[in-house]
Order: C-alpha cells, then sequence, then structure tokens
C-alpha cells in the first residue's frame, strides 16, 4: 500500500473572485521539501487547469496566475469539456 504524500500549501492559496467567477488557486509541494511549486486552479465545476512546468517559488506560480487572469480572463479557467485544461 502506497501512503498518500503530504503536502505543503503556498499562503499565496485560496479563493479567488473577479468578473462574478470564484476559482480556488492551489498551489502546492510535497511537504518538508524544497521543491519546486506545482499549481492547479479549479472552478465551481471542479473543472482544473494544470501547469506543465512547476515554479521556483509559490510567488512566481501566484503572478503567473494573475498575468494569466490579466491577459486571459478568469473564465479561461472554465472549460465547456470535459478534459483539463493545461496551461
Amino acid at each position: 500500500m502506497s501512503k498518500k504524500q503530504k503536502l505543503e500549501h503556498s499562503e499565496f492559496s485560496g479563493e479567488f473572485e473577479d468578473d462574478g467567477v470564484t476559482v480556488l488557486v492551489d498551489i502546492f509541494r510535497p511537504a518538508g521539501t524544497n521543491n519546486d511549486w506545482t499549481m492547479e486552479v479549479v472552478s465551481e465545476e471542479d473543472d482544473v487547469t494544470s501547469w506543465d512546468e512547476p515554479f521556483a517559488t509559490d510567488k512566481d506560480a501566484w503572478e503567473e496566475f494573475l498575468a494569466t487572469c490579466e491577459k486571459d480572463g478568469i473564465r479561461s479557467f472554465l472549460t465547456d469539456e470535459d478534459d483539463v485544461a493545461i496551461h
């Protein structure tokens, strides 16, 4: 049986609301490590957007999220398909 790895969540993680849309921003890495950070954004309809490349810092991940919202809008995290969106 494999143990589920514990995760450390960034202080930047949490709900983010813009233009009437709320998403959950989750920035995390394995607990007790200095590994790079992973980011996922989950919509209210459980659409998941994941980034292929990890981030050196949690702040880099957060700034990428904000830049994506600025460039594409928060609605870019909503998908009509059941597919996972990848940035």
